[in-house]
């Protein structure tokens, strides 16, 4: 079990590699392909539906296959996607390429998500959500070198050797499923298939999905656009700005480690409440006009703080809402989670063009109140059902 626990680790890394890699790159990319700036969102639009709606269908997938195979096909789509993406000479040429991408992603995460929730405890979730915080953070820093030596091509490259090599350890590892699957019948337990609009008829689902869409909204409006807005408005060379991105994306690796550590002394709900007061002094940072180091470590703060919530929240699926929907509810929380992702970049690349760059903190001030107002108030219904449990 043990061993399988690092393989799912290291699948985590494989989900975390493709995110930040567009984000990094985007500001040589558009120039190199001679696209507008904000045309990164229909790339992320694409990325993001197709992962909808491969988490949306994810339950019926994951029941036939199983996640073992589900995860190591997946991971191979995203491999060959990169692949493509560091042999793409124009623009058009992306967009079957993030199609891929995001069916891929989608199947991965909801799967991984429900497996550990159900199989491992917090601090498990907590460190499967730091190595995909690993995966983040490796990516701009491969691609700050290539950008320095060979170009964003290469720092795609480089994202596919890191990819195709964990794709090969899923594929060898898939006997291990099996081996250790803890009695329970085989490697995934047959659970209830709830259709979308049953799910949408309870308010605790409606509330937990505008969570998720508010908090990976936050952490794609930082990834796809706070490089390009140091660039743009602060100042900084691209090569910086990519660099820059990785002390963010540390920031949500470190906030998901030491919520892992903490694990055992303060409760999931008291770990959110934690992260949500760290992301409100950098909130703060970026709003006031301060020197552009000030907003990198404002970005790293968000990181720091938004890191812990989706897991945590992730984790909470199963006692929340109940083990035997658990699959279904997770597959349409991924889903908002990445229309959150997915509508993030269009509102930054919308007000970018009709107002300025300088007023992307706003939106993230925005996206920061719809946020932990919404998770006050699932608190609140959850409490009535006698679901919440502040010690889980």
């Amino acid at each position: 079990m043990a061993f399988l626990l690092v393989v799912i680790y290291v699948a985590f890394i494989g989900l975390g590699v493709p995110d930040s890699l567009l984000g990094s790159a985007w500001p040589a990319v558009h120039t190199d392909l001679g696209v507008p700036v904000d045309a990164v969102s229909v790339i992320t639009l694409l990325i993001s539906g197709c992962t909808v709606l491969s988490s949306i269908f994810s339950a019926k997938i994951l029941n036939k296959i199983g996640t073992s195979r589900v995860t190591a096909f997946s991971t191979a789509m995203t491999a060959a996607a990169l692949f493509g993406f560091s042999r793409a000479e124009a623009f058009w040429q992306l967009i079957p390429l993030a199609i891929l991408l995001g069916l891929g992603a989608g199947a991965i995460d909801s799967g991984l998500n429900n497996y550990v929730a159900l199989n491992f405890k917090a601090n498990h979730m907590n460190y499967l959500h730091c190595f995909y915080g690993v995966g983040v953070t490796l990516s701009p820093y491969l691609m700050s070198l290539a950008l320095k030596n060979v170009g964003w091509r290469g720092g795609y490259r480089y994202a596919f050797y890191v990819q195709a090599a964990i794709t090969l350890l899923l594929v060898i590892s898939l006997p291990l499923w099996k081996k250790t699957s803890q009695g329970q019948g085989g490697e995934d337990e047959k659970a209830v298939d709830l259709t979308l609009l049953q799910m949408a008829r309870r308010s605790d689902v409606r509330l937990m999905w505008v969570i998720m869409l508010a908090t990976n909204a936050i952490e794609y409006a930082c990834g796809v656009w706070g490089s390009t807005y140091l660039v743009e408005h602060k100042g900084f060379e691209v090569k910086d700005g990519a660099l820059a991105l990785t002390l963010y994306y540390a920031g949500m690796s470190i906030g998901r480690f030491l919520s892992g550590l903490l694990s055992g002394r303060l409760g999931s709900w008291k770990r959110i409440a934690v992260g949500c007061v760290i992301i409100a002094p950098a909130i703060v940072i970026m709003l006031l006009p301060l020197p552009g180091l000030a907003s990198v470590i404002g970005l790293f703060l968000i990181g720091l703080g938004n890191g812990s919530i989706y897991p945590n929240m992730i984790h909470l699926t199963p006692h929340n809402f109940g083990k035997d929907v658990s699959q279904s509810i997770m597959g349409s929380q991924i889903a908002f989670a990445y229309i959150g992702v997915m509508i993030a970049p269009l509102l930054v690349g919308f007000i970018g063009r009709a107002a300025g760059i300088r007023f992307y903190p706003l939106l993230l001030s925005a996206l920061y109140l719809i946020m932990v107002v919404s998770l006050k108030c699932f608190a609140n219904v959850i409490k009535k059902k006698g679901k919440y449990n502040p010690d889980v």
